[in-house]
């Protein structure tokens, strides 16, 4: 029979590291990546999740925020039965989230990493202020370390730095709240590598670390995620912040660079889109009709011709069968009325109806102006 401490001692030497943090279903970032990240280094990863995305390759289209007492739930059961040696929190949506984890981790000494997930890569804010507010107040006084993009950042100080210097000044009002050391990515560059600055608290000098080609590698989805659950694995295996840091990069420039990011097959799908609109045009309008033909949701085929087009299914499909007007209009001695019935509608009054929203004239007044024009 184990005892409590050769259990703990057996978790220990497994180098367990728990992931408090959202899901993602493409794998990137989030929950997911966290466990590969950690399972690759040779750790052990527990998780606890704090939201639930609805999201693909083009975004992130709605959430499910654990209610809070799921979450401390969650930790009270992990954290009673494995202990883990470090904790790395991500994604936490709402301030009472915040406090429940606060209060759930005060009961367990650990090491805590932190990596704020308050802008999306897309750009888009996923947290509140109040929720920011909290994060200062109750969370980072916890955090032996805080990762953060400077896009977060100004957040975290109500500040928006644009320099090197400036940066170096916000890993330490980040620093005032109380937690032990600050990792500010993007903090500027060098011969085209982004400089990231490590600030600790009693090491008067910063550390300098780099990533290479900053606009590729830090555009790609998930790299803070990846960086910040490294560094957890390492330290887990016995190694200082510093060393831990610097190897974390050192794996994660590596996986960058042999991995490319998941793709989706929204181009792919929007020519098959267009496709069907030149095939059917004349008898569907209907973007459900469309959808089922590629097999897809009305809302991802939306998704997908908003990223590639800018357009709305419907505008794509009536601007098509438009132009396919204007070109019988003018190739064709047929009336108004036969042009109508030929594309379609049932009478010559809905044509011209849509004809007049989609130009600003009937289809008699295009005719005349342009067989004009012409001659």
């Amino acid at each position: 029979m184990h005892t409590r401490v050769e259990d703990h001692q057996r978790n220990t030497d497994r180098n367990t590291v728990l992931t408090i943090t959202g899901s993602d279903s493409t794998g990137g970032s989030g929950v997911q990546a966290d466990i590969k990240t950690i399972s690759a280094l040779g750790g052990y990863a527990v998780s606890v999740i704090t939201s639930i995305t609805v999201q693909n390759t083009i975004g992130i289209q709605d959430f499910y925020d654990i209610p809070p007492e799921v979450i401390a739930g969650q930790i009270e059961a992990i954290v009673n039965d494995v202990q883990p040696r470090v904790v790395k929190i991500g994604m936490i949506r709402s301030a009472a989230a915040v406090a429940g984890i606060t209060e759930s981790l005060k009961k367990y000494p650990s090491y805590v990493i932190y990596d704020p997930v308050i802008v999306s890569s897309c750009g888009e804010k996923l947290m509140s202020d109040d929720t920011v507010a909290t994060i200062r107040q109750s969370l980072l006084p916890l955090c032996s370390l805080v990762t953060v993009r400077n896009t977060s950042a100004g957040y975290l100080t109500g500040t928006h730095p644009d320099s090197s210097a400036d940066m170096t000044g916000t890993a330490k009002e980040i620093m005032k709240y109380g937690c032990g050391a600050v990792l500010l990515q993007q903090a500027g560059s060098m011969a085209g590598s982004s400089m990231d600055i490590l600030v600790r608290k009693g090491v008067p000098a910063c550390k300098y670390v780099s990533m290479p080609d900053t606009d590729i590698l830090y555009g790609r989805h998930g790299v803070s995620s990846s960086i910040s659950s490294a560094i957890a694995t390492f330290l887990c295996q016995g190694h200082d912040l510093a060393d831990a840091v610097d190897k974390a990069y050192g794996y994660v420039n590596q996986a960058l660079a042999a991995h490319a990011d998941l793709v989706g097959r929204a181009s792919e799908l929007y020519n098959e889109f267009v496709n069907e609109v030149a095939g059917h045009f004349s008898s569907n309008s209907d973007v459900h009709f469309y959808a089922d033909a590629l097999n897809v949701s009305s809302r991802y085929l939306a998704q997908v011709t908003k990223r590639i087009a800018g357009k709305a299914p419907k505008t794509i499909i009536d601007e098509y069968l438009c132009n396919e007007a204007k070109r019988q209009l003018l190739s064709s001695d047929r009336t108004v009325q036969e042009t109508a019935y030929g594309l379609g509608f049932n009478s010559q009054a809905h044509f011209s109806k849509f004809f007049r929203k989609m130009t600003g004239i009937t289809p008699s007044e295009y005719r005349k102006i342009k067989r004009n024009n012409i001659i």
